[in-house]
Order: C-alpha cells, then sequence, then structure tokens
C-alpha cells in the first residue's frame, strides 16, 4: 500500500502507470473488484457494503479499520434506510474507502493542507463516473435508469417486484461491481493503492 503517516498527516507515493505489466495489474485488481462487488450484492445485498467488501478483498484492504466502515455502512443500501431518496449505496461505499485512504483525520480537524479538497476531487471522479453511466448517484434514478421505474424497496412487495426486475440478478449487481471497479481504478491511478 502506498500510504505513508507521518505524524497524523498523510504522504503519499503517485505511482505512474508506464508499461503494459502495470495496466494489466491494475486492470485485474478492478476487474477483480467488479466480480466481487457483482457476486457480493447478489449473494448478500446491501450494496455499501458490498462495495467497501469487494475493495477489501480485491485490493487486500482488510483490517479492523475498514471492518469499522464495513459495518457503519450497514444502513446506506437502497439510498438510505432502503428509502431509495438518497446518494446509492454502492456510490456511498466507494466515498467512503477513498475517505478512509485519503481523508481528514480528527486530530488534523483544521486541515491546512486541505486533504479534504484532494478527498472530494477524487469523489467527484467518482461521481463522474456514475453520471456518465446512470445519469445520477440517486437510488431511485439510477433505478429508473436501469429497470425503468424506482422501486421502494422498504415494502415487501416492492421488493419482491425489484427482485423480479433483476434488481439482485443483474442490475443493483452491476451497479456494485462498477462502483467497486471505479474506486479500485481511481485508488491505483492515485498512487493510495499499488495496483
Amino acid at each position: 500500500m502506498a500510504i505513508y503517516v507521518t505524524h497524523g498527516f498523510i504522504k503519499r507515493r503517485r505511482i505512474t502507470i508506464i508499461g503494459p505489466m502495470e495496466q494489466q495489474t491494475r486492470d485485474k485488481a478492478a476487474r477483480r473488484a467488479y466480480e466481487l462487488g457483482y457476486q457480493y450484492e447478489g449473494s448478500f445485498g446491501g450494496c455499501a457494503q458490498c462495495v467497501i467488501a469487494a475493495l477489501q478483498d480485491s485490493l487486500e484492504l482488510r483490517n479492523p479499520e475498514t471492518d469499522a466502515i464495513f459495518k457503519a455502512a450497514t444502513g446506506l443500501a437502497g439510498g438510505g434506510a432502503q428509502e431509495t431518496d438518497g446518494s446509492c449505496g454502492a456510490y456511498a461505499g466507494g466515498s467512503m474507502i477513498i475517505g478512509h485512504l485519503l481523508g481528514r483525520e480528527r486530530d488534523n480537524f483544521a486541515d491546512p493542507e486541505k486533504i479534504r479538497h484532494e478527498t472530494s476531487r477524487l469523489i467527484r471522479e467518482l461521481h463522474g463516473r456514475f453520471i456518465d453511466e446512470f445519469g445520477n448517484v440517486v437510488c431511485r434514478q439510477i433505478h429508473t435508469k436501469i429497470m425503468g421505474r424506482p422501486y421502494y424497496i422498504k415494502d415487501p412487495d416492492e421488493l419482491e417486484k425489484f427482485n423480479r426486475a433483476g434488481g439482485h440478478d443483474d442490475k443493483c449487481t452491476r451497479v456494485a461491481g462498477l462502483a467497486a471497479q471505479w474506486t479500485a481504478e481511481i485508488l491505483i491511478d492515485e498512487g493510495l493503492i499499488d495496483g
């Protein structure tokens, strides 16, 4: 991992991908993140946690800190509390891992280095990929884009319709896979993870 912490301040090493072997390694890690995100969403649900777990496993990030992030993401699925009117949980999960690896520390709350701005820049990259692919980062709007209508998945009847429409077969599974892939690519390209 290419993160170095000195006296609570993050220093990072930028990795430049220059050869085909490095590109293949990056693409393999990103592809593995996609596969795991897709698989976990299909098997377990909870899109935010599925993206976090996929990144933990594909990028070898699993430790007590990222397990705590995984736990904290429990209520973010389905746009937050399955209400579907908030940010896509897969987008939130990717954002949480970016923030974990490059985020403002509590002991550096004043943040004179403006780390939070760098974090926002990377999350904007993830946001842009969601906009390009789905036109939105809001759960119900993504449902509409990929399934033709939003589903209020907190309601058992709506959840059944969501599942019949492929929500956990090939729709939200793909969203979770892409979120994990895109986040992995951003982290590797920015030198926060060795590919």
